[in-house]
């Protein structure tokens, strides 16, 4: 590998999956090292001692966390790849409402399906459906 890049993570982590999505749209190699979050490595709390939660992106010794901003940053480093966002203001600020949207209408519904009692569970897989209908609506099939 050219340069050292780790992704500490858990395999079911919907915020992990971004940085995933992201390393595998640009291409780029990585180290993935798979975090027991009932029993935290002593990497992961030296990486992200603030949260001690994954994802932790370590590019070169320095660790990048929360889910958001690693997906930014491997934007940023590896520009000689195409870009996630357009570059016309206009449609970068279109795209980042879409994905403010899904993190909060579909990441946030489907925690609380996780995470959920039986009569919540059916209240926020309505929410969840409406909410995919709607992105639905706006990106076509």
């Amino acid at each position: 590998m050219a340069e050292e890049l780790i992704l500490l993570d858990e395999w079911l982590s919907m915020f992990g999956m971004r940085a995933r999505i992201a390393l595998a749209e640009k291409g780029i190699k990585y180290e993935y090292k798979e975090e027991d979050l009932e029993n935290k490595s002593q990497m992961l709390l030296k990486m992200n001692p603030i949260h001690k939660k994954i994802p932790v992106l370590i590019h070169k010794g320095k660790p990048i966390s929360e889910s958001i901003i690693i997906v930014e940053y491997i934007d940023e480093v590896w520009k000689d790849k195409v870009p996630f966002l357009p570059s016309d203001p206009y449609q970068k600020a279109q795209a980042k409402f879409w994905a403010d949207f899904v993190n909060k209408k579909v990441g946030d519904v489907g925690g609380r399906i996780w995470a959920g009692k039986r009569d919540e569970i059916e209240l926020a897989k309505k929410e969840l459906i409406e909410g995919l209908k709607e992105l639905e609506n706006v990106l076509g099939d």
